[in-house]
């Protein structure tokens, strides 16, 4: 299990295999060579410096394969926040775990 944060700094939740998970819970993603893609397969963001989830404009269309989400798992206390990092041009945050909640 490897904690992960948004390109913005706030804990989202962490990887567990190929599976993305909210720190409450909730599985929300499926990871595809460093892209992360969402329950009706389409791409979410991708992982950058190791540990930072980032949302590239230019692939928000892509679509790969869609998945039914596991049941919950027993929530986190989310880790500390860490400070943003400059956005890239063409990159937007990736989304806040409470959107999937």
């Amino acid at each position: 299990m490897d904690w992960v944060w948004t390109w913005g700094g706030e804990c989202f939740g962490y990887i567990d295999g190929e599976d993305l998970w909210t720190h409450d819970g909730h599985h929300v993603g499926k990871i595809d060579g460093g892209e992360i893609y969402g329950t009706n397969g389409f791409y979410l963001g991708e992982i950058r410096n190791g540990n930072r989830l980032i949302t590239n404009q230019s692939k928000k269309h892509w679509q790969k394969f869609s998945f039914s989400p596991y049941g919950d798992r027993v929530a986190y206390v989310p880790m500390v926040n860490y400070v943003g990092y400059v956005m890239y041009a063409g990159y937007e945050d990736f989304p806040s775990p409470k959107t999937f909640g």
